[in-house]
């Protein structure tokens, strides 16, 4: 009896996430004007255990990422970004980190400038009959752009769930909302801040480099909440585990 039980718990907490998920993939509701363009965005991360340095290490975890992100023509490369940061496994699904990001922007006409980001994170990865969700939090506190500190929380809904007839192929859907905390003179009011929806395939070579490939939506508020950009979004992405 205990067994069918979990089994029911199981599947209502995967239909709830599923609803979470579609209702995240929508885009916000705004009064002003929308905007759209289109680009593409390339990432690798590499992730593995600090144990190659010493065997103690194993549940030390290292996270290294870098992304470049081009316009709709890929004539014009407009922002980089590089992210670090170590971390702990608590378990074999559950991980915290600490990591700072660097986030070059550099849009026609406009001068060059970096976002820094100091942040905390907590995932944790659940299995399942139907595929593997992945539950990401992370607190951004962003700087470098102005005096004073934007608090930016973020949260990921991730859903991998591979192919029966190629179990190397997989289905792959993802969304994070950013949310502002708190109101800065740079970066604009709290509340909503942006969302990204992902949908796409995957490809994995071996235990140790993974692919994903599909179309991303990235919706973004400006400042005051009133106008909204749309980036309609190639996306590639290399994943290598060590």
């Amino acid at each position: 009896m205990g067994t069918v039980m979990t089994h029911k718990f199981l599947k209502h907490i995967q239909a709830k996430a599923i609803i979470l998920l579609s209702i995240l993939c929508l885009p916000a509701v705004h009064a002003g004007e929308l905007a759209e363009d289109s680009g593409a965005w390339m990432q690798v991360v590499g992730e593995g255990s600090l144990k190659v340095i010493d065997p103690s290490l194993e549940k030390a975890r290292v996270w290294l990422e870098g992304q470049s992100r081009f316009d709709g023509n890929w004539d014009h490369w407009y922002q980089g970004m590089v992210r670090t940061a170590v971390g702990y496994s608590l378990s074999d699904r559950a991980t915290i980190w600490a990591g700072y990001t660097w986030l070059p922007t550099q849009n026609i006409g406009k001068p060059q400038i970096s976002q820094q980001d100091i942040w905390p994170a907590f995932r944790y990865v659940l299995p399942t009959e139907i595929g593997t969700f992945t539950f990401r939090t992370m607190w951004e506190t962003n700087f470098g752009l102005g005096s004073q500190l934007r608090e930016r929380p973020r949260q990921m809904i991730k859903f991998m769930h591979p192919f029966a007839f190629e179990d190397r192929l997989s289905f792959i859907t993802w969304d994070e909302a950013f949310y502002r905390v708190n109101t800065t003179n740079w970066g604009g009011k709290s509340g909503f801040d942006q969302n990204r929806a992902f949908a796409g395939l995957g490809w994995t070579f071996n235990p140790h480099v993974r692919t994903e490939l599909g179309y991303l939506n990235q919706y973004i508020e400006d400042k005051n909440h009133i106008n909204a950009t749309m980036h309609h979004l190639g996306m590639l992405s290399v994943f290598v585990n060590f």
